[in-house]
């Protein structure tokens, strides 16, 4: 279990380094620092077996909050508890001698965790097996690549028997192999009852790993839960910020059902509807049956050439199926203010038996976002076979017996 309570990290910056030292001269009084908060007034809980992901923009006090929790650096407010044994994968090597070679490291680096010279040796085979270095097990690490590091650091830290996990971009650096068998083993530890810390700037693995996540901004708790709906919110942050710095001033619309909402108001969706094969509205689809996604949008402002799109995400949050007007090669024209665009997507819904959520989109020529709305409508695809994965693709097959 982690608990932070009121957590705040303030670091000090100086213009240059002899300020510093002028500022500890006992005859004077004079500061010549600014105060930097990392981190400021952070609450958060993770239970025992919880998986959380921390997202956040370049700044925001991802890294601090994990060497916080870590117990590397001490936060100057607030109260930290991470009740169990703790194995941490921050910076890329840390703890690591670069003289060393991987295999001294790795005994190192058990016995840091408290573990004997004979459960490291029990333990040594798997982690050289996981990390897969071949002869530069026993090649000083300063010699290692970036891919080898994570490598092995990640190896090392999986394979002690930790209670708390905590990652810092562990996945960033690795190839698709590595990044797999990693996400393989994530499952294998939560199934375990592990707690896993981590951060990510790969938002499809935030929302297929995690159970809860959270969006740092500017050191402080932006959002906080379901997996899919922060990381919509954490997007559409990321598209206002590309917003004209003249944001248009659009009528009053009618509200529409939305896990998250943003655009300049160019345009607005008013009604969004899945029809079945008969053209009737509905919330559930035979697999393979031909739906339509129908979109309807108020222009409050001249646009030429918008895209309307539609984006098709799993229970878990994940992009099953994205296309819009402008990858289908059709382009809509001129609209003014007080116009207004029916556009229809028809599709085989060739996906297997689960939930689905629906997002829909009006959008500028160069991508920007007029109109973009979050996970609209849920919809059931019901399929009499159990098949894996979300695809439901077509399939014969053919046999001959010899």
């Amino acid at each position: 279990m982690i608990l932070l309570q009121n957590v705040s990290k303030s670091y000090r910056l100086y213009r240059r380094p002899s300020d510093q030292i002028r500022e500890m001269l006992p005859l004077r009084r004079r500061s010549y620092h600014r105060d930097f908060w990392a981190l400021r007034g952070v609450n958060l809980r993770v239970e025992r077996g919880e998986t959380l992901g921390v997202i956040g923009p370049n700044g925001s006090g991802k890294s601090t909050l994990l060497q916080v929790v870590s117990g590397i650096v001490p936060p100057t407010a607030g109260r930290v508890v991470a009740d169990g044994r703790v194995a941490a994968l921050l910076e890329l090597g840390a703890g690591f001698n670069p003289e060393f070679s991987g295999r001294e490291n790795v005994y190192l680096s058990g016995e840091i965790m408290g573990l004997i010279r004979a459960q490291i040796d029990r333990l040594y085979p798997s982690i050289a097996g996981f990390a897969e270095l071949g002869d530069f097990i026993d090649r000083p690490v300063k010699e290692y690549s970036s891919g080898m590091y994570v490598r092995l650091a990640f190896a090392t830290a999986i394979h002690v028997d930790p209670e708390i996990l905590i990652v810092d971009e562990a996945l960033a650096v690795g190839d698709a192999i590595f990044s797999n068998r990693c996400i393989q083993k994530f499952d294998e530890l939560k199934a375990r009852g592990v707690t896993i810390l981590f951060v990510s700037h790969d938002l499809g693995l935030v929302k297929q790993l995690a159970d809860r996540a959270v969006f740092l901004l500017n050191g402080r708790i932006e959002a906080e839960g379901v997996p899919s709906d922060v990381v919509n919110r954490y997007v559409g942050m990321v598209l206002e910020r590309k917003r004209l710095d003249e944001a248009r001033v659009t009528p009053a619309a009618p509200r529409m059902p939305s896990s998250f909402r943003h655009g300049d108001g160019a345009s607005r969706i008013t009604k969004v509807a899945l029809l079945n094969a008969s053209g009737a509205e509905s919330e559930a689809f035979h697999s393979g049956e031909r739906a339509t996604a129908r979109i309807h949008a108020q222009f409050h402002s001249h646009v030429d050439d918008p895209v309307v799109g539609v984006l098709i995400r799993n229970r878990l949050g994940i992009d099953v199926f994205g296309t819009n007007s402008r990858i289908e090669q059709k382009k809509l024209g001129t609209f003014g203010p007080g116009d207004q665009l029916e556009i229809d997507f028809s599709f085989d819904c060739q996906l297997t038996g689960q939930d689905y959520t629906l997002t829909v989109a009006t959008q500028n020529w160069d991508g920007t976002s007029q109109d973009w709305l979050d996970d609209v409508l849920m919809f059931r695809v019901i399929d009499t076979r159990t098949r894996a994965g979300v695809a439901s693709l077509k399939t014969e097959i053919t046999w001959t017996k010899r």
